[in-house]
């Protein structure tokens, strides 16, 4: 029979899983109002700024109505103001007044409901980023359904992928996630940020979002990528060899040599390898475990055991 000696070793607790890159905002570009398209100010696939004009829909109806708004309200200003000035002197009532003020006031209102209606004629930049393929000329007519174009922003970007739920609570905030697109032959770095705060019924996993500078522009999003999520390390785990587990009925256990003989062991296990498992619970430092010849013993079996 062959076996171990358990000694404390060092184990880099890591979780691999697979996900898909996001771009940190996404957003595709429709008009607020009807019309047709004067200007279009970008390029495709160039960079935008936040606030940059894009598109202009024509509003030279709204832009008439603005100006004769305009006219009417100095007019109606005027009038408020000489009626304040014969009701101070007691030449007129104070119903008189109160119409010119309320004149005004509604004046005001229309132009601030103008103002807004010709605002929503420009389409600009949400934030910075790079602006896709357009799907509009000018001239053409838009609608509120009509897609014009999508903004990404690509640095830094995101990527979305799950766990399984027994790490859970081993996973924070600020945790390092390496990743790798093998297509490109790619390998990044990145922060894990978010974390869903609830299981998957469905799947038994957590969703996780991490974050990844990507001035480069190498990535892109919704490329598929591998994930390496490296949590806490543990400087003196137990690990035993696979075939060193006996699966039974209400857990697992081990055989160990104890005074010359062979004796079962439950055991709680934690982190697989490929090769070993992690032991939380039932062994100890020193104690021999046998690897070998396990369906030939058992407990309490005399046993001669090569350790190596």
């Amino acid at each position: 029979m062959s076996g171990i000696v358990v000694r404390p070793q060092r184990l880099e607790n890591s979780v691999r899983s697979s996900g898909t890159v996001l771009a940190s905002e996404s957003v595709d570009l429709v008009a607020e109002a009807n019309g047709r398209i004067e200007t279009i100010a970008f390029k495709e696939g160039g960079p935008v700024a936040k606030n940059q004009l894009l598109v202009r829909i024509n509003a030279d109806d709204l832009q008439a109505q603005s100006k004769k708004n305009d006219l009417q309200l100095q007019l109606a200003v005027e009038q408020e103001k000489r009626q304040k000035q014969l009701f101070e002197k007691n030449l007129t009532s104070k119903e008189q007044y109160d119409i010119a003020l309320n004149q005004v006031n509604t004046l005001k209102a229309d132009r601030e409901n103008l103002i807004a209606s010709i605002r929503k004629t420009e389409i600009r930049a949400p934030f910075d980023g790079i602006i896709g393929l357009r799907y509009v000329s000018e001239g053409g007519y838009v609608t509120q359904t009509t897609r014009i174009a999508s903004i990404q922003k690509i640095n830094p970007v995101k990527v979305d992928f799950a766990i399984p739920e027994k790490y859970a609570g081993a996973v924070k905030t600020g945790d390092i996630v390496e990743f790798t697109i093998e297509e490109a032959n790619l390998k990044f770095t990145g922060t894990l940020y978010a974390i869903e705060p609830k299981i998957d019924a469905a799947t038994r996993t957590v969703q996780l979002r991490a974050v990844c500078d990507n001035r480069s522009g190498r990535v892109f999003p919704g490329a598929y990528v591998q994930i390496d999520l490296r949590l806490k390390e543990i400087s003196d785990a137990i690990m035993i060899p696979t075939q060193a587990i006996i699966p039974v009925l209400k857990g697992q256990t081990v055989l160990v040599r104890k005074n010359g003989v062979a004796a079962s062991v439950p055991v709680k296990t934690g982190i697989r390898m490929p090769s070993a498992v992690q032991i939380i619970s039932g062994l100890s430092l020193g104690d021999t475990v046998i690897t070998t010849g396990l369906m030939q013993l058992r407990s309490g079996m005399p046993v001669s055991v090569s350790v190596k």
